[in-house]
């Protein structure tokens, strides 16, 4: 019989943590990875059988389904991934499957999905690789919850954003909050994008606006912006040398989006940045930029394109009878930025094919919530200085909203045909990060320029690891209204001041009713929100 949640040991969690710890120190990127910065081969020490090949950088979890999950891990050799699956931390009676074999052409990395499991029920898994040499590597444990079959509780963590502004780990503590949030015990995490700052480089000291110095963990792929494979590859290694993460990683599975800083700040398909002011490029082709990104996204995340609507990215995780999520992809599909008051509808934000995906999506689902991940909001105002148009007309825009108030323009008029061709549907809520702070948002046709929709809460989350922002305006075109803001005064402000977030959502099995919490980097609640379902 599996072990419940309230069963489940803390000794098993810290566990996972460990082990990522003893293969890499927080400090040690560079002696870890080698020549490579994506990764390479763990430094020697004493009783290490030679030849051995090594988990570099934990395991991880991703996409669960109510037969199983999504598995990654990475070895700094060629060699077969092996998981192991039971019910206690013992591995009593295990499952054992063979995985892919992981290989340089792949920087090491790989997942593997493993089904037959029974749903809703905490799931103990092992790691160990099998060189070619028939040497196996030291194990890595980890935990996570398949998705229940059954009407029951569920709780989930959403937020974005990390080693953004050039807040990397920091020395004295690491990446908290990421422990923070493996310790409320989710069933799963959204990830609502900039997962990395590609395009942000991590020096050894910054100043805070209180005066204080906030010392980073540095990395030589965190010197520069990521402009090949391997820098894209190192953003993504950076992350995993710090303790919290990995614990994080190893227990929490996560749905992953990508959003801007995955690629460049505020980049668009087909967007070049020559006569830009981007410091550190010398290359100015975005898609040749993004095409590297994704690369090192899908290998370094536990997603499996293959699954996606698209074999990308967007896809529709269910999670049992009372949630399904709608994870978007508002990057690969993204008209230019400066056609923020375009009159007509070109696509928008998510491409024609995401946005009708969507719609009949919405419509189709049977589950009392539906939740869809934006990783843009839909009326904060957000800017894009570097693409504006030279001849002084109107400026450009990186979200969906451009502060006019009145009928759709640009991007807003697709998301004008969503709201309104999914006016009948129930229980809709739509959860985002970007902006580096936290809020809800009610959106109401009363006050709305665009009247043809049914009333509905946005949430918003965030930063995890960066600089967080005062707020932004809100466009009132669907009618939006902040009910709740937590955000500083001052730009920039580092993760040690204060004002990094997560958000959390409760969905009661009895009531059916959906809460949310607007987290503090230490879990406190800041604003709670309990929605009746219709």
């Amino acid at each position: 019989m599996s072990l419940s949640r309230s069963q489940l040991s803390r000794r098993s969690i810290l566990q996972a943590g460990a082990a990522g710890a003893l293969l890499i120190p927080a400090g040690s990127l560079l002696a870890a990875c080698g020549s490579s910065p994506g990764g390479g081969a763990a430094p020697s020490s004493p009783g290490v059988v030679r030849g051995r090949p090594s988990l570099t950088h934990g395991v991880a979890t991703g996409d669960p389904r109510t037969d199983g999950a999504l598995i990654w891990a990475r070895s700094d050799s060629p060699a077969t991934m092996i998981v192991e699956t039971a019910s206690s931390e013992s591995f009593g009676n295990a499952r054992r499957f063979q995985g892919p074999a992981l290989s340089p052409s792949s920087d090491g990395a790989g997942r593997f999905r493993v089904t037959g499991l029974e749903p809703g029920r905490t799931v103990h898994y092992r790691v160990t690789l099998e060189g070619e040499n028939g040497a196996k590597s030291e194990p890595v444990t980890g935990t996570f919850r398949t998705a229940p079959g059954a009407a029951g509780d569920v709780k989930f963590a959403w937020s974005g954003d990390v080693v953004g502004q050039g807040w990397g780990i920091n020395r004295h503590g690491g990446m908290a909050i990421m422990g923070a949030i493996a310790d409320t015990r989710p069933d799963f995490f959204l990830h609502s994008g900039d997962a990395i700052y590609a395009d942000n480089p991590v020096p050894e000291t910054q100043e805070q606006k209180d005066g204080g110095v906030y010392r980073n963990v540095t990395a030589k792929a965190k010197e520069h912006v990521a402009q090949t494979l391997d820098d894209f590859r190192g953003n993504y290694a950076y992350n995993l040398t710090d303790e919290h993460y990995r614990r994080f990683a190893a227990n929490v599975p996560q749905l992953i989006q990508w959003d801007d800083h995955e690629v460049v700040n505020n980049w668009f398909p087909g967007e070049s940045l020559a006569g830009q002011n981007r410091k550190g490029y010398t290359e100015t082709d975005v898609n040749k930029l993004a095409d590297f990104a994704y690369r090192a996204w899908r290998e370094w995340q536990p997603v499996q394109p293959s699954e996606a609507a698209d074999g990308r990215l967007y896809r529709r995780i269910s999670y049992g009878p009372l949630l399904d999520v709608f994870v978007l992809d508002m990057r690969s599909y993204k008209n230019p930025n400066p056609n923020a008051w375009a009159q007509s509808d070109d696509a928008g934000v998510l491409g024609a094919k995401q946005t009708q995906w969507l719609i009949d999506g919405l419509k189709a689902s049977t589950a009392t919530w539906k939740v869809v991940a934006n990783d843009l909001p839909l009326s904060i105002v957000v800017p894009d200085a570097s693409t504006d148009p030279k001849d002084g007309g109107p400026k450009s825009m990186e979200g969906v909203a451009q502060g006019e108030n009145g009928a759709p323009l640009g991007r807003e008029i697709a998301f004008s045909r969503i709201l309104s061709q999914t006016k009948e549907v129930q229980n809709i809520v739509y959860l985002t990060a970007d902006v580096h702070y936290t809020a809800a948002i009610s959106y109401h046709p009363d006050r709305a320029g665009f009247q043809d929709f049914a009333p509905f809460w946005e949430f918003v989350s965030g930063p995890l690891n960066a600089g967080a922002f005062p707020q932004s305006p809100l466009d009132g075109t669907f009618g939006a209204r902040y009910e709740f803001v937590h955000a500083p005064a001052a730009a920039n402000i580092s993760p040690a001041e204060g004002f990094q977030h997560f958000g959390e959502v409760t969905i009661n099995g009895g009531t059916r009713a959906l809460t949310v919490n607007l987290r503090d980097a230490k879990g406190a609640a800041l604003y709670t929100k309990e929605l009746a379902p219709a």
